[in-house]
């Protein structure tokens, strides 16, 4: 089942020392669903880091396809919110792939269990 996106601007909103993981390509935070069963996940890709839309297109294109890749890895009682970083851009597809998926193997060991 594919995950719907974030599009509330105030849903994206968490807490700097909240619970995550960073990668050099971006940092991926998680947060407890609003609606259990109905989890989601954002993307930011700032105008600071990526000046024009093209590029903040192509940051945003290129992590969907990561995280539809790895999409089964992902805990379902979590929303997850992606920043992407300007690395993303010259990162090769199946080594940002595996990026991601360590990522959310990492979260999974930490909290599973829904604590925390």
């Amino acid at each position: 089942m594919k995950r719907k996106t974030i599009r509330n601007h105030k849903d994206f909103f968490t807490t700097r020392d909240g619970p995550g993981v960073a990668n050099n390509c971006c940092v991926i935070k998680i947060k407890p669903v609003k609606i259990p069963g109905d989890a989601r996940y954002g993307l930011i890709a700032s105008k600071r880091l990526f000046k024009t839309a093209v590029t903040r297109n192509r940051a945003k294109r290129i992590a969907r396809d990561w995280i539809a890749f790895n999409e089964n890895l992902m805990m379902h009682q979590f929303d997850y919110i992606f920043i992407l970083r300007e690395s993303i851009l010259s990162c090769d597809r199946d080594l940002g792939r595996q990026k991601i998926a360590h990522s959310f193997e990492k979260l999974s060991e930490t909290y599973s269990d829904g604590a925390k």
